[in-house]
């Protein structure tokens, strides 16, 4: 795999718009398969430095507290997975990635975290594409993402990305995959705007999280939540410190706006459901 060192400082990485605009008009041509070739290059950011002012507006709408005025506090741990994601999108709407962006679908993502993550410290971002996996829906895309001091990873990410098309052949979920509702700690009711606001302090902007209108386009009757907005509420609920592995699956998008049960039982795992009890996110810390 080779590197590609990047130069640009997060605060003027090339827009998402752009790139999620390239990625759109080049879906229609995109066959995805398991066995497609993807890109193999490993995007690398040195030098990267926290920008504290969009890190409390992101701990904010997460619901994280604020860290102190001089960066001290660690970042949370959903934090580095949003310095990645640009690189990320880099890749994905590249003419080598070959699945569409267009109906993408964040179906998981897991976090390991070595070490407490202090804001004012330097790091190293990379950002690759791990390969490629038969879905019982389509064909699923790994991205990893890892921050890196002095060499040492300090933290990484999985996440998996989903692009439906007809998989003759392939088994559905199993039954025993609807765990029974774990205790109710929270009820949040979400405001139609959650989207905009984290998509401003996150910079992920896709258009169906900001407005319902394009939300129709898609076949959502209203705005959907980010995937990572959902966990990050839940780990601001649930708390992490120090080392910790988070894993997470997304079950089912939370419209806005809307109503969702935070419950956790005490071992690790938690969960928002809609107030019908429609399951959206599992998850657990270890």
């Amino acid at each position: 795999m080779a590197d590609r060192r990047l130069s640009f400082t997060l605060a003027a990485a090339p827009a998402l718009a752009p790139l999620l605009a390239r990625g759109a008009l080049r879906s229609p041509l995109k066959r995805p398969s398991p066995e497609a070739g993807f890109p193999r290059t490993r995007l690398v950011l040195p030098g990267l430095r926290i920008d504290l002012a969009r890190l409390a507006a992101y701990e904010r709408v997460c619901g994280f507290a604020t860290g102190s005025a001089d960066g001290t506090d660690a970042l949370p741990v959903t934090y580095p997975h949003v310095l990645g994601f640009p690189l990320a999108m880099r890749l994905m709407s590249g003419r080598d990635f070959p699945l569409p962006l267009l109906g993408l679908v964040h179906t998981s993502v897991e976090i390991v975290r070595r070490t407490a993550l202090p804001a004012t410290r330097e790091y190293e971002l990379a950002v690759h594409i791990e390969g490629l996996a038969p879905h019982r829906r389509g064909t699923q895309a790994t991205v990893v993402t890892e921050l890196s001091v002095g060499g040492d990873a300090v933290w990484e990410s999985r996440s998996t990305y989903l692009a439906r098309h007809r998989t003759p052949g392939r088994p559905g979920r199993s039954g025993d995959e609807r765990p029974a509702p774990l205790p109710v700690l929270a009820e949040w009711r979400l405001a139609g705007d959650v989207g905009r606001r984290y998509g401003a302090a996150s910079g992920d902007r896709n258009p169906i999280h900001l407005h319902p209108i394009a939300a129709r386009l898609f076949g959502f009757p209203r705005a959907v939540a980010h995937g990572m907005w959902t966990v990050a509420r839940s780990l601001a609920a649930h708390g992490t410190s120090g080392s910790t592995v988070v894993r997470a699956e997304f079950r089912a998008p939370v419209l806005l706006p809307g109503t969702v049960r935070y419950g956790a039982d005490g071992t690790g795992r938690f969960e928002l459901r809609g107030a019908g009890g429609r399951l959206h996110l599992t998850g657990e810390v270890s």
